[in-house]
């Protein structure tokens, strides 16, 4: 009798997650995880370890985030830049 791959997996606060799991896990590509992480939205545990681990939260947070959160995200900062380049410069 063959394993059967399961969609679903237990979170748990506790628990740690590598970068290449919370990867596999949420389904979005690792630039955009790096990117929460650079933005402040992702915490790793130790953000200047050469390895990042994320708590089971984290994984909790991109999770529900990536299906809402991250298109208004992205939405916004779009906003910001059109707004920004509406702006008059200021001469040195």
């Amino acid at each position: 009798m063959a394993a059967e791959h399961a969609d679903a997996v237990w979170v748990t606060e506790s628990q740690k997650y590598s970068l290449a799991e919370l990867v596999a896990l949420s389904g979005l590509p690792e630039a955009e995880l790096r990117e929460l992480v650079e933005y402040g939205a992702l915490r790793p545990a130790n953000p200047e370890a050469a390895s990042w681990v994320f708590s089971g939260q984290c994984v909790l947070s991109v999770l529900c985030g990536s299906s809402s959160k991250l298109p208004r995200i992205r939405e916004l900062e779009a906003r910001l830049g059109q707004v920004y380049a509406q702006q008059p410069r200021k001469a040195r």
